[in-house]
Parts: C-alpha cells; sequence; structure tokens
C-alpha cells in the first residue's frame, strides 16, 4: 500500500511497534532551529488573520520585550458599539495590518474597518445592504476577520459576508473595487467589486437544476428546502487567486439530511471571475466518490471549510480543513467514511486541484470538526528539512505532515473503535491516531481509565470506580446508544477530549524555533442517546428571528425536505460526587512542544484552581494540584515572548467576570511569566502586533456581556 495520501484513502501507516521505535529514534535528535517564517508579517506588517500565509500567529518584532513589557500602556481603543443594530460584545475578529492601516470586521453586520494604527480613529467603514438572506444567515456573530492583498499596485481588502457575498475594496478608500465581479439586481448593491456566492455556489449542483420552484431570488438566497448557507472565516489570497470558504449551520443540530455542499471557489484578485470550484462530496468519477455510499452524494451537504486557511504561496499551496456533512448525529443515510469530511487539504491555488488530503475523522457524528487553520512551519526532523503542516484537533490530536507531499512526518496507526448500536447507523471500523507527538493530554487515548479518575481521597476513587463501573470506557470515538439502551451489562459508553473548542483558542507556532503552542481542558461525557424521528422535524422554523443581543439564534433552521431516521433525543450525561467530576480535573491548560523532535517540552496550568474545587468539604485539608482556571489560554508569539492572557467566553455565553484582566508576556521556551499588565475587559479569540512608524503596538481583542463592555480592540505600546 502506498504511504502517499494522494491515492490512498485511509492513512493506514505501520504497525504501533515501528512507530514507537522511530518516535523514541526521534527523541535524541539534535534541536536545530528552523528555516525562514512564511510571507506576512515582513516589515512589521501582519498582512494575515494569522499575520503570516502559516498562520502561524507570530513576528519577529521584538522592540517590546521582557525588560520593557511591564511599561506597556494604552495607546488607543477602538469600540464597536456604533457599528450595528444592536450592542455586539463579541470581538472575534483577529485585525491585520498592512500599507500603514489597521482593518478589522465588526458586529453581526460584518463591517469592514479600516482603523489608523497610531489613534486608532475609524478611516473609513463599509457596510454590505441588508438583505433577507442575511437575517436568516446563521454564524452571522462569527466573522473572524478580511483578507488583504495587492493587486497592479493598489492593496484591496477582500470580505465574504453572513450573506455570502463577497466584496473586493479599496483598501485605502473602502470604496468597491471598479470593474469587478457582477453587478447584483438588487437595490441599493453597487454596480461592482461584489459577486454574488450562492449562483456560483450552486452551478452544476443537481438538487438546484432540478429545483422547479421558481427563479433565483438574490434577496433571499438560497430556497430554504434545499439548504443554507453562510461564511465565517474570510478568504485567503494566495498567487492572484481569493480562496472563498464556505460555511453551515452546525450539522449537529440538524434533522434533514439534505444541504447545499460547501464547496471551495477561487476567484481571480482582479478581475472576481471565477477560476475553479472544488467538490467537497466527490461526484461519480472523482477521488473518494466510493466513501459515500447510498448514492448520498447526490443530495448530503454542508461539509463546511468554515476555520481559516492557511498557505505556502511558493508551493503555490492552499490547505483547509472541513467539518461533516448532515446529519452529524447519524450517518445511516450517508454511510461510508464520507471523503472529505474532517479532512485537512493541499490545494493547487491556480487549479483548484487536489494534491494531497488525509482524512482525520472518518464518517464524523461526534461534532469532530477540524475548528482551526492548518499551522505552517519549516522544521529539522532528524537531520532532515521537512516543511511541515501542523493540525491540532478538538480531540486534543496532534497531527504533523510534510506539506509539500501529504507524508505523515510521524507513522500514524489506525485504531479500532466501538462501533455504533443504532439500528441503520454507520461508523468507521477504524479511525487514525498519531504515533507522534503524544497528544495534549493522555486521556484521549484509551479514555476514563485508573490512572485519570478522581484520587484524591481513597474514598473519592472507591465511589468513582463504583460509578465508571456501570459504564463501558472508550477514547474518542464513542457512539450514541439508541434509546432505550439495549444493553443490560452498561448504562451508557463514556469517552473523553483532551483538547476542548479550540475555536476559541487556536494553537500558535514559532518558526524561528520550531517551537507548537497548543491550550486544552480535559472533558469526559456520556453521550445522549439516539431516538426515532419516526419522519418528524423537530426544527425551529423560526430560525430566521434574530436573536438578543445581535446573536444568532441558537436554533437550527429547517433545511432539505427528507428528515433522518434518527436524532438526538433524552440526555446522556455523567454523575458527579457530591459535585465533583469523576476524573481529575485539567481544566485551563497550555502546552508547548518542539517540533523538529517532537517532544512536549512543558506543560502547566494557566490560573488557579477553581474554587469548587478547593473549597469543597470533601476536600478539605487536601493539596490539590494546580488545575488552572476558568476560561481558556489565548497567546501569540512575538520575538523572545510568547504574549498570552484568557479568554473568558463559550460561544455566546461568557464567564467569570471577576477573573483577572491581565495580559503576560511568558518566555517562550518555559512558559515562565516574566511581565504583566491590566486589560480593561476579558480577552477574546487573540492578538496581533505591528510596526508602524517605528513603534511597536499590540492589539487585544476584548469584550464582555457581564460588565458591559462591547466588541473592542486595546492597543498597547511603550510610552
Amino acid at each position: 500500500m502506498s504511504k502517499m495520501m494522494n491515492v490512498e484513502i485511509r492513512p493506514i501507516r505501520t504497525q504501533t511497534l515501528g512507530c514507537l521505535g522511530l518516535a523514541s529514534a526521534l527523541l535524541i535528535a539534535t534541536v536545530t532551529s528552523a528555516t525562514a517564517q512564511l510571507p506576512g508579517t515582513e516589515n512589521g506588517e501582519w498582512r494575515y488573520l494569522g499575520g503570516d500565509a502559516g498562520h502561524t500567529r507570530s513576528s519577529t518584532l521584538d522592540q517590546i520585550n521582557a525588560s520593557n513589557f511591564e511599561d506597556l500602556e494604552v495607546d488607543w481603543i477602538w469600540k464597536s458599539d456604533n457599528f450595528g443594530p444592536n450592542l455586539d460584545y463579541f470581538s472575534r475578529a483577529t485585525p491585520i495590518y498592512a500599507d500603514g492601516l489597521v482593518y478589522t470586521v465588526a458586529t453581526t453586520r460584518r463591517q469592514v474597518i479600516a482603523i489608523d494604527p497610531d489613534t486608532g480613529e475609524t478611516v473609513w467603514a463599509f457596510r454590505e445592504p441588508e438583505t433577507v438572506r442575511f437575517l436568516r444567515s446563521p454564524r452571522r456573530s462569527y466573522g473572524k476577520g478580511v483578507a488583504y492583498a495587492e493587486v497592479n499596485g493598489r492593496g484591496v481588502i477582500y470580505i465574504t459576508t453572513p450573506a455570502f457575498f463577497l466584496w473586493a475594496l479599496d483598501a485605502k478608500t473602502g470604496r468597491p473595487l471598479e470593474n469587478w465581479g457582477a453587478p447584483v439586481p438588487l437595490d441599493d448593491f453597487e454596480q461592482t467589486g461584489v459577486v454574488d456566492l450562492v449562483p456560483e455556489l450552486l452551478e452544476d449542483w443537481g438538487q438546484w437544476e432540478r429545483w422547479d420552484q421558481g427563479s433565483y431570488d438574490p434577496n433571499y438566497g438560497v430556497p430554504r428546502e434545499l439548504g443554507m448557507v453562510t461564511s465565517s472565516a474570510p478568504p485567503i489570497v494566495v498567487n492572484g487567486v481569493v480562496v472563498v470558504l464556505v460555511g453551515h449551520q452546525p450539522s449537529y443540530g440538524q434533522t434533514r439530511i439534505e444541504n447545499i455542499p460547501g464547496d471551495i471557489m477561487g476567484f481571480d484578485a482582479e478581475t472576481g471571475e471565477r477560476l475553479w470550484k472544488f467538490h467537497v462530496i466527490p461526484r461519480p468519477g472523482e477521488f473518494g466518490h466510493e466513501t459515500w455510499e447510498n448514492d448520498a452524494w447526490m443530495w448530503s451537504g454542508d461539509m463546511s471549510s468554515w476555520a481559516p486557511a492557511s498557505a505556502d504561496p511558493e508551493l503555490g499551496l492552499v490547505y483547509i480543513v472541513t467539518n461533516a456533512s448532515t446529519v452529524q448525529s447519524y450517518t445511516g443515510h450517508r454511510p461510508g467514511d464520507n471523503l472529505f469530511g474532517g479532512t485537512l487539504l493541499a490545494l493547487d491555488v491556480q487549479t483548484g486541484e487536489r494534491k494531497w488530503h488525509f482524512q482525520i475523522h472518518r464518517s464524523d457524528q461526534w461534532n469532530y470538526d477540524l475548528p482551526t487553520a492548518p499551522i505552517l512551519m519549516d522544521l529539522e526532523v532528524d537531520g532532515v528539512e521537512i516543511p511541515a503542516v501542523i493540525q491540532n484537533t478538538k480531540q486534543g490530536l496532534v497531527f504533523a505532515f510534510n506539506r509539500e507531499t501529504g507524508e505523515p512526518i510521524w507513522p500514524i496507526e489506525d485504531r479500532p473503535v466501538i462501533q455504533t448500536q443504532v439500528p441503520g447507523n454507520y461508523t468507521s471500523a477504524t479511525q487514525p491516531y498519531p504515533t507522534w507527538p503524544e497528544p495534549v493530554d493522555r486521556i484521549v487515548i484509551d479514555g476514563l481509565t485508573e490512572e485519570f479518575v478522581i484520587d484524591y481521597t481513597p474514598e473519592l476513587f472507591a465511589e468513582a470506580q463504583i460509578i465508571l463501573s456501570q459504564y463501558r470506557i472508550g477514547g474518542l470515538y464513542v457512539p450514541a446508544l439508541p434509546s432505550p439502551n439495549p444493553n443490560d451489562d452498561f448504562v451508557n459508553n463514556l469517552g473523553c477530549q483532551g483538547g476542548g473548542n479550540i475555536i476559541y483558542h487556536p494553537p500558535v507556532a514559532d518558526p524561528t524555533t520550531g517551537m507548537f503552542y497548543a491550550s486544552h481542558e480535559r472533558t469526559c461525557s456520556a453521550p445522549g442517546f439516539m431516538e426515532p424521528t419516526n419522519g418528524v422535524d423537530r426544527d425551529n422554523p423560526n430560525y430566521a428571528v434574530p436573536g438578543a443581543n445581535g446573536a444568532t439564534p441558537n436554533s437550527t433552521p429547517t433545511t432539505g425536505t427528507t428528515v433522518a431516521a434518527w436524532s438526538p433525543g433524552r440526555f446522556g450525561g455523567l454523575p458527579t460526587i457530591d459535585g465533583l467530576r469523576l476524573w481529575k480535573p485539567m481544566e485551563n491548560q497550555l502546552t508547548a512542544y518542539e517540533m523538529n523532535t517532537g517532544d512536549k517540552t512543558w506543560s502547566l496550568p494557566v490560573g488557579q484552581t477553581s474554587d469548587r474545587i478547593t473549597n469543597h468539604p470533601r476536600l478539605a485539608d487536601v493539596d490539590i494540584p494546580n488545575t488552572g482556571g476558568a476560561g481558556w489560554s489565548i497567546q501569540m508569539v512575538m520575538g523572545d515572548l510568547l504574549v498570552q492572557t484568557r479568554a473568558l467566553s463559550w460561544g455566546t455565553t461568557q464567564i467569570r467576570p471577576d477573573a483577572p484582566l491581565e495580559l503576560h508576556a511568558r518566555d517562550k521556551m518555559t512558559g515562565e511569566i516574566l511581565g504583566t499588565i491590566d486589560l480593561p475587559a476579558p480577552g477574546q479569540y487573540g492578538m496581533m502586533t505591528y510596526m508602524h512608524e517605528g513603534k511597536q503596538y499590540i492589539v487585544v481583542q476584548v469584550g464582555s456581556v457581564q460588565t458591559d463592555y462591547p466588541g473592542a480592540l486595546v492597543a498597547y505600546t511603550l510610552p
């Protein structure tokens, strides 16, 4: 069997013994510095969402360093409170800095904002005219930023909106580009500078071609019976091509099986002409088509690429990750491994051709989508220089590949997983596990085994063991059981994750050293039970009603026409022991890897153990190791520092308003805190840095519902 992922679907590599032997050999390899950073941060700029094209969220700027970090002062604050019909407390978009201006998006309207980098004043703003398709769009609150490119000597900002239009704006004025795209026949829309992405996406899709219930309405967008589409991540511009990523409402809440495939599209940066489209659900004759049994390719949809992308301009490749198809909790209508769901894709940016892929999880029914951009940096492994791509997962696994060939840097093995007992459902027999690097938390390998059970007192350990004896312990891929439970010997399956929903705290890397940093949290759960639908749709048809505070309603639109056979039913959950969880907690952790060897070099808690543990009456006089505090560690690399704070949000819920509002400078090789300054509000999602007129700035995304602080950017610089 070939090892090349451009010819094989299954990532079977070697036997476990051989994998571990190779990993052990690499442990003693001489550690050397990695090579150059990919473009994007030259001359003190931050041209991509992740800083450079490799999305490392790093910069070599070092005017601000350990010696002066605590001298930083707030230079300006930009707030989003005047840019939408409702106050928006979220700041999900990481700004960019290019050619003398800072750019971001604001509020659910995803307005594009240009900001003076010295004063924080708004230079210009662009807002797309309102449409019905915007009002019914999911993920309106989740815009992550903009893309930038120079085209014929002029800076251009590209934005994909919730209504699913692509705009090209003059970077200095905010005006839509002349002679770009095509007119949209709607009031108030510019006649140029925009592409309606819906017809481009629907073109050559069989369900649309067979649609006979009226003509296309650009105000409404996609007929609800066919599906729903939006965007979350901005496009990425590589070698004159604007690569557009597609988002959907999360498929784990849907009960109908049809939707629009989230095909990836490339457009000419100069003209707006569509150059190519990659089918994320392979059609007859295309690679991977056989992984969609039951002719599910004909009507299955979603398969979003809602996380940001990264790129290697020299190789001409763009790297994209995907999620699952509809319905995510049940796959009986789409049996098979379902390429290209749960996949890291490398596409030729000029043609859209698949150069290689790796399916990180097959037939997803666990909400194991890949929520963060692939990270690109060059490594030296066992004396061999390797252009690498690293993919961190929700589960807490770390995959590493040669980004040119798709070959794993260290072996990956297939492991058998627990199979479904829901009638008619499908689960893949095996799933891929990296043999190296080790996961951020070893609990993900075999689940809640004895070494991870709460053991702060002998009594707690014994009680936990009694409870756990009623469950079937698994690893990551634990399927839901049907209701009623067909098993008499155990209550439910039980599995554990080590990563958490890392969209809120994406990993970062340092191309100058080969270091990789991932924040994570340990969680264990027993999945909810599945119940037959009997053809009854449980979706909320009133999805288009806007939510409070500008948030997207937390219900799922009725899309498609056919109700799945099974849907989530009664709660699964796990009992506690007087409110204490059954596993030893690991809540807010930050782990560092030396990726030239794959070694985990340090792992430390962020924050302090919560009061619910330290003040628990059953733990009086017990010395509890620090488990980390609430929230998530978010960070970036800057010079010799790892700049870090705590994000205190979970989706649209913000927690712990009394948590320390601090920005830390940490030693990037040890994690030691070297300096601390105050933040005006909790951090959110990310941060960036730039150099403007000889002065370095750090810009942090902040906001808080509970402290009534709207989504904002706060800029620090030296006095």
